[in-house]
């Protein structure tokens, strides 16, 4: 076990971002996400919401500051409805750690199927929420002068 570090943050989890770099984004998928199908670093955390792997992973990185869009979640399907407060839930995180991040953008469904394939890592958690899935693009740790 490592101080500061919040246990939902596993050793792989760890790994992959220490490894990323600025630029770099992790989609965090809901228990139903193909991330297997499309990307070959996949990060087990089952069991666990995405609002506690968000106040985890805040706490260890930044998000990209000169992205337009730094979190992004997909759009839902002509017919579906979104629950207003998954999105809710996880804005209440970001603002906790970086409250000047831009409003959460959002993606067709393939196209965010797309671009998981870019994506540096995916992390399937235990999140049963529709629509629950959201890319995060890390950024530069801020320089203190």
């Amino acid at each position: 076990m490592l101080i500061g570090i919040k246990p939902c943050i596993s050793p792989d989890l760890l790994s992959v971002l220490f490894r990323m770099g600025h630029g770099d984004e992790i989609v965090l998928a809901d228990a139903f996400f193909t991330g297997d199908a499309l990307n070959s670093r996949v990060v087990r955390a089952d069991g666990l919401r995405i609002p506690d792997l968000l106040d985890g992973i805040f706490a260890l990185i930044n998000l990209d500051a000169y992205a337009d869009s730094p979190l992004v979640m997909m759009q839902p399907v002509p017919g579906d409805k979104l629950d207003p407060e998954v999105e809710h839930s996880y804005r209440a995180v970001v603002d906790k750690y970086w409250p000047a991040t831009p409003p959460i953008a959002r993606m067709e469904r393939f196209a965010f199927y797309e671009r998981t394939k870019k994506a540096f890592a995916v992390v399937m958690t235990g999140e049963t929420v529709p629509y629950g899935n959201i890319i995060l693009k890390k950024g530069v740790i801020p320089v203190k002068r």
